[in-house]
C-alpha cells in the first residue's frame, strides 16, 4: 500500500511538472521554446535560449511519449529537435553552440563538452521516438566530435571545453559556479550517462569501448575519496585541485554509474559499481543529509563547512538514488530515506500556486524566489527524470 501510494503521488506530480512546462515555454513567436521564467512566475520573453536547456527538454518530451504515448510529447519533441538543429548545431565544425538570442542568434559559440553530452543523451532519446537517419547522424557526429578533441589519449579523461573551432578554449569553467580546471566530475558525469543511453540505442564496439573507457576513468579517478565522495576538478595531470564535496552528483551518480556498468552486461564491472554505488548512497546519507529533510548540495572548498541552502536538483536524484540503493541491496532504510525525501519535496520545493518547483529553499525553510523557474539551467530534467524513473522502477509494487 505504501508504495502504490507513492507510485500515484508520483504520477500525479509528473502530470503536473508537464503541464506547466507545455503551457508556458513554448515560443510560438521566434520557434523553439522561451529562455526563462523566473522565480515569481514571470515569463521573459527576450531573453537567452541556452542548449542545456533546450536539450533538457527534447530528452523529457521523448522520455515521456514513451511512457505515455500521447501524440503531443511527440510533437514537442520533434519541435524541440528541428529547433537545436537549425539553430544550436554548428553545421560548419559540428557540435553545439552553447547560447543563443531571443531570435536565435549564437551569442556563446564555444563548445563545450557537457553540452555536447545532453545532445547525445537527448538525441538518443529522441531516437528511440523517432529512428531515422538524420537523429543517428548528429548522434553520431557529436560522438565523433567529444572522442576526436575532448578524450585525452596521453593523460585519459575528457578535456572541458573548446572554442568555436574545437581549439581549446583559455577559460574551463563549465559555470561562474564552477573552478577553472580542465577535467571535472560533471563533465565526465554526464559523458558517462550520455554514452550509456547512446549504447543502448546502438551495440556498437566503438560505442561500448566509449562507454567502458569513461566508467573506468569515473571509478578509478572521481570515486576513491574515503569516505565515499567524488572529487570534482583535476588538473590535466589528475591532481585534485579542490576538497569540495557535492552530495546531489555523489546521490545522482550513484545510480547513473550503475546503469552503465549493468549496460556492459560484465559481472565484475556491474559488483564493483554496486558497491560504489551503496557507499555513495551512505555517504550523501551520513554527511550530506539535514535531519531535519532532505540533503544539501554541498560544502565549500574545504569540504569542511556544509552550505546550508538545499537545492531542488539534489532531492530529484535523492530519491532515485536512495531508491536504487534499496532495489540492490534489499535494506529498507534507503527505501525510508527515499520516501522522507519525497515528502520533504512535497512540503518545500512544489510550487503548490504557482506550479512547478523552486529552484532552492533557504535555511530559514523559505523558497528563494530570486532564482528561476525555467532558464539556461533549470529544464524539466531532474524532477521529470526522478518520477520516471520512480514509475519505472515500482511498475509492480507489492506493498
Amino acid at each position: 500500500m505504501l508504495l502504490s501510494l507513492f507510485r500515484s503521488e508520483i504520477q500525479t506530480e509528473l502530470t503536473n511538472i508537464l503541464d506547466w512546462w507545455t503551457t508556458r515555454m513554448t515560443d510560438n513567436i521566434n520557434g523553439g521554446f522561451y529562455g526563462r521564467i523566473d522565480g515569481h512566475g514571470n515569463l521573459h520573453r527576450k531573453a537567452n535560449k541556452g542548449i542545456i536547456l533546450n536539450t533538457r527538454i527534447l530528452w523529457t518530451y521523448s522520455k515521456v511519449f514513451q511512457q505515455s504515448s500521447d501524440p503531443k510529447y511527440q510533437i514537442l519533441a520533434d519541435r524541440a529537435y528541428q529547433y537545436i538543429c537549425r539553430y544550436f548545431w554548428d553545421h560548419k565544425n559540428q557540435g553545439v553552440y552553447w547560447m543563443l538570442d531571443y531570435h536565435g542568434i549564437p551569442v556563446n559559440t564555444q563548445k563545450q563538452v557537457y553540452a555536447q553530452a545532453f545532445a547525445i543523451y537527448a538525441f538518443s532519446a529522441y531516437y528511440e521516438i523517432n529512428p531515422t537517419p538524420d537523429v543517428l547522424e548528429k548522434i553520431e557526429l557529436t560522438f565523433q566530435c567529444i572522442e576526436k578533441h575532448s578524450r585525452d589519449k596521453e593523460k585519459g579523461g575528457y578535456l572541458n571545453v573548446f572554442n568555436q573551432d574545437w581549439s581549446i578554449a583559455k577559460d574551463q569553467k563549465l559555470s561562474e559556479k564552477d573552478a577553472d580546471q580542465i577535467k571535472i566530475m560533471n563533465t565526465h558525469l554526464h559523458v558517462l550517462e550520455a554514452y550509456t543511453s547512446l549504447y543502448g540505442i546502438k551495440k556498437e564496439a566503438v560505442y561500448r569501448e566509449a562507454l567502458n573507457y569513461v566508467l573506468h576513468i569515473y571509478l578509478s579517478k572521481f570515486c576513491v575519496r574515503d569516505p565515499c565522495h567524488l572529487y570534482l576538478y583535476f588538473d590535466e595531470d589528475w591532481q585534485p585541485t579542490s576538497e569540495e564535496k557535492s552530495f546531489g552528483h555523489d546521490i545522482e551518480s550513484s545510480w547513473l554509474i550503475l546503469e552503465a556498468a549493468e549496460s556492459l552486461n560484465e559481472p565484475n564491472i556491474t559488483l564493483t559499481a554496486r558497491k560504489v554505488s551503496i557507499a555513495l548512497a551512505d555517504a550523501t546519507y551520513k554527511f550530506g543529509q539535514d535531519k531535519n529533510g532532505g540533503i544539501y548540495e554541498k560544502t565549500d572548498a574545504s569540504g569542511i563547512e556544509i552550505e546550508k541552502e538545499k537545492h531542488w536538483w539534489p532531492q530529484a536524484e535523492a530519491v532515485v538514488g536512495y531508491l536504487n540503493a534499496w532495489q540492490i541491496s534489499g535494506d529498507e532504510k534507503y527505501l525510508t530515506i527515499a520516501l522522507q525525501t519525497w515528502h520533504f519535496i512535497q512540503n518545500h520545493f512544489v510550487d503548490t500556486i504557482n506550479g512547478e518547483w523552486h529552484w532552492l529553499i533557504k535555511e530559514d525553510g523559505q523558497p528563494d524566489l530570486q532564482e528561476d523557474k525555467a532558464g539556461p539551467w533549470k529544464a524539466p530534467y531532474h524532477n521529470v527524470r526522478m518520477c520516471l524513473e520512480v514509475l519505472h522502477r515500482l511498475k509492480s509494487p507489492s506493498t
